[in-house]
């Protein structure tokens, strides 16, 4: 074995898992799953055949265009359909010296989706024949309509240009399906039919090879938009690696793979209210992307101020619902105005500037971020039934709020428990006659103040 050989084969256990990991994983796998130079490193080691990884566990990952010459048994537990199950099951089909044959292991059994794949692809069942036929007219129709939606803009640098000019067309298409709201509806409501379609058809030979590029342009397109609205890419298996590559490639060109970062670690997650990170997104050319980034960056950061204040983080969440469909609604006059985008753009970062003033008001009344809750319910009845109430007792009575909570949410199950519910909504009574506070509807206040304390309890180990 050569020097360079063994510099390449690295200490490992027999058995991995490979996946990707979530913000939402538990600590014990967010550490496990490791970061992606963890995994591409994974990625050489198994297919290196004198490494000792020999067996790895995948959820994803690994199931299609991961090529292991030697690679002879696979274990198959979930659903698997169509070319997704053949492009499967060919992971251990590959010729190898030594290696007679592959086996594939089912758990769950994919007997009958096995038949209608093979069906397919060897055209030996007419009724899946017609189903591939009507699909690839399904597919020409939607992207007529695409074409149709996009006459305006000019896609040739992504078919003919240079890599730098691909990755630019891409960003420019995303921003062109977002100019409005009813556009970007449209766009991805059309794209999600034609992926439907394509993924019946795609093996066929009816497609020509510039329909199947302008399939790519906009599935593309489509996880460039998926990912500024909605924080994760669709399934992207029927786009090719080059196409995927250019995705990434166009995300970090504008800075925006830093932003879709927030969050994924923990340890030292971006603050978003920074002025440096503000400053990055502002970098972002493309106003209607930065506009997405914005809408979504603020709506996860609202969402997670609901966890330790609910009132408070509902009343931002209606002003920011206020703001999007005002912004939506706009004329169509003023799609392309660019101090209308400017001027969106300006009251979302006032509307999180205001927010992170919230977050931090509470140390201003001497009381810490759950009394502060229960400080905005009380003032937000105070103000709902129009009553004066002195601003001292306001707080001393928001301290002693929580000191009752607390005595009743010491027990783990408390908020399933009638009795002590029942305990916590007699005490809160007494305490509010105590202090005077007004006759309200003690139901309502009891409610407000339940809700609150099983909210933010819930969410109390992850803040």
């Amino acid at each position: 074995m050569s020097i360079a050989t063994k510099k390449s084969i690295k200490p490992m256990e027999r058995v991995k898992m490979i996946m990707t990991r979530g913000k939402d994983d538990p600590k014990a796998l967010y550490d496990l799953l490791g970061a992606q130079e963890y995994r591409k490193e994974l990625d050489r080691q198994f297919k290196n055949a004198r490494s000792n990884f020999k067996i790895a566990i995948v959820v994803d990952m690994w199931l299609t265009g991961f090529d292991v010459p030697f690679l002879d048994t696979i274990y198959i537990d979930k659903p698997i359909q169509r070319h997704n199950l053949i492009q499967t099951i060919s992971r251990v089909n590959r010729k190898f010296e030594g290696k007679e044959k592959g086996l594939v292991v089912d758990y769950i059994g994919i007997k009958k989706q096995m038949n209608l794949a093979l069906a397919h692809y060897n055209k030996a069942d007419q009724q899946n024949i017609e189903e591939v036929e009507q699909s690839i007219i399904v597919v020409r129709d939607h992207l007529d309509l695409l074409n149709k939606l996009f006459h305006k803009f000019d896609d040739s640098p992504y078919h003919q240009g240079s890599p730098l000019e691909q990755l630019n067309c891409l960003n420019m298409a995303a921003e062109y399906a977002l100019i409005t709201d009813r556009i970007e509806k449209r766009f991805m409501h059309l794209v999600k039919r034609l992926k439907a379609a394509y993924d019946i058809c795609s093996g066929s030979e009816g497609l020509e090879q510039a329909e199947r590029d302008q399939i790519h342009f906009y599935l593309a397109v489509r996880s460039i938009v998926f990912k500024l609205t909605k924080g994760n890419a669709p399934d992207s298996a029927q786009m090719n690696a080059r196409v995927r590559e250019m995705i990434t490639e166009a995300l970090k060109a504008d800075g925006v793979d830093e932003v879709f970062k927030m969050g994924e670690d923990s340890a030292g997650a971006t603050d978003i209210f920074d002025d440096d990170y503000l400053a990055k997104i502002e970098k972002i050319k493309l106003p209607n992307t930065r506009i997405k980034l914005l809408q979504q960056l603020l709506a996860k950061a609202i969402y997670d101020f609901r966890k330790v204040n609910k009132i408070k983080g509902v009343d931002f969440s209606k002003k920011l619902k206020a703001l999007v469909d005002s912004y939506n609604e706009r004329k169509e006059d003023d799609v392309l105005v660019s101090n209308v985008l400017e001027d969106f753009t300006d009251e979302i970062i006032d509307l999180l500037h205001a927010l992170k003033k919230e977050k931090e008001s509470f140390a201003d009344l001497g009381i810490d971020f759950e009394e502060k809750a229960f400080y905005d319910i009380l003032r937000g009845l105070a103000v709902k039934y129009d009553f004066e109430y002195p601003e001292d007792k306001l707080i001393a009575l928001s301290k002693a709020v929580k000191t009752v909570v607390e005595d009743k949410a010491r027990y783990t199950d408390w908020n399933r428990r009638d009795d002590i519910k029942a305990e916590l909504k007699v005490d809160l009574i007494i305490l509010l006659a105590e202090y005077g506070y007004p006759p309200v509807d003690r139901d309502e206040v009891y409610k407000e103040i339940f809700e609150q304390a099983e909210n933010f309890k819930k969410h109390q180990a992850r803040l």
